[in-house]
């Protein structure tokens, strides 16, 4: 499974760069990270260690979006699929910032005129680059675990920065963005992962 997902990956970064398709969803900012910010101070109170949740400091200017119910669900969701797959804190804070740059934590079905090709669900997945029907890209747990297969198959994404490593797994035409949504990712995890 991971071979095929990074074999799944690697050919959409081809795909996408020789097709010169934009791989982001409409909903993406537009703006680059460009400083360093100090580590997130919240998670001293949850118990979670702070050096797991940003070990690479957070890059430049952070977004912030005030999240719905169904959204904090989402997070859940997402640290329920990171925990089941046996990753740590960390996996789950680039798979949120993610989640957060291409859905805002929504579930998104198809966009119309607004969509990226066929991307769908919480992460922007695509049914036609083989990441599963758009029934599994739609259920939290499945997408979730399709992107942390993916994310493992990448070698040494721990060491990575935060968008580094969701860029090779996203191969976005923005992939500096993902950065932006460190802060609040990070928060989420410390808020969520021990309730």
């Amino acid at each position: 499974m991971r071979t095929s997902l990074r074999t799944t990956a690697l050919g959409i970064a081809g795909l996408t760069l020789a097709g010169g398709a934009i791989a982001a969803p409409a909903l993406a900012a537009d703006h680059a990270p460009t400083a360093l910010a100090a580590p997130v101070s919240a998670a001293a109170s949850s118990g979670v260690d702070t050096d797991k949740l940003t070990p690479h400091g957070v890059q430049g200017e952070q977004s912030r979006i005030t999240l719905s119910g169904e959204q904090t669900d989402n997070v859940k969701g997402i640290i329920a699929a990171t925990k089941k797959a046996g990753m740590d804190e960390r996996a789950a804070v680039v798979a949120i910032a993610t989640a957060l740059q291409e859905s805002k934590l929504e579930n998104l079905g198809h966009l119309g005129d607004r969509n990226d090709h066929d991307s769908q669900g919480l992460f922007q997945q695509r049914p036609s680059s083989g990441w599963g029907t758009v029934e599994q890209i739609t259920d939290v747990e499945y997408s979730t675990t399709a992107f942390l297969d993916a994310l493992k198959a990448v070698d040494g994404w721990q060491d990575m920065p935060l968008t580094q490593a969701a860029q090779t797994v996203q191969v976005s035409a923005y992939p500096d963005h993902y950065a932006q949504w460190e802060t609040q990712a990070a928060e989420l995890v410390a808020q969520h992962w021990n309730s």
